[in-house]
């Protein structure tokens, strides 16, 4: 985290992650306290932080460790774990979801289809309907790619109670769920989609 004093505007923030090379920024000493920057300091230090959360995140793709390490892309690791979690669902359910449009998810969903990750099978109810469901080779591949990102995950918070992870992973949710309604047009806290997979459009 860079030092509190020089973040003192969004703009001098953002000069500064443009310029400064990859693993520059110093960890924080102590806590950022409210009293000492103010409403605008902390939302400075907010959104320089989101900014390198965000470069750092497309840097490392944080893919995972070891062999599978960046072995799947976003989109197909937010689809497989959707259905993962939500069991077979047909298109325009899965794009509802997941927040995006039914022929960004037929696009994606597509490769996976070919190499055997996801099948198209019929509704259990609707015999004309057809649902895309996470196939027993792509529940064994995403459950490999899980536990490897799991282990980046355990890495990179080492040093984290268990209660600094309940809490950062708490309002990280919360944060992209404020992010994901301003995109839907909502008010944070209207609902909209469910931010454990949404995926890039």
């Amino acid at each position: 985290m860079p030092p509190i004093q020089d973040m003192t505007s969004a703009a001098s923030a953002s000069r500064e992650m443009a310029s400064e090379p990859l693993g520059s920024e110093p960890l924080a000493s102590e806590p950022l306290r409210s009293e000492s920057l103010g409403d605008a300091g902390l939302l400075d230090a907010l959104q320089h932080q989101v900014a390198v959360f965000a470069r750092r995140a497309e840097q490392t793709r944080l893919g995972g460790v070891g062999q599978v390490r960046n072995s799947m892309d976003r989109a197909a690791y937010l689809l497989l774990n959707r259905l993962d979690q939500e069991g077979p669902m047909g298109v325009k359910a899965l794009a509802a979801g997941m927040g995006i449009d039914s022929s960004t998810v037929t696009r994606q969903v597509a490769p996976l289809v070919d190499t055997g990750l996801v099948k198209r099978t019929s509704h259990p109810e609707d015999g004309r309907a057809v649902v895309l469901q996470l196939s027993a080779r792509g529940l064994a591949r995403l459950e490999e790619v899980r536990s490897s990102r799991r282990e980046l995950m355990a890495q990179v918070t080492g040093g984290w109670t268990a209660d600094e992870r309940t809490s950062f992973t708490t309002l990280l949710t919360r944060f992209n769920g404020a992010l994901s309604a301003r995109a839907a047009g909502q008010q944070p806290g209207e609902g909209g989609t469910d931010e454990r997979d949404a995926a890039d459009s």
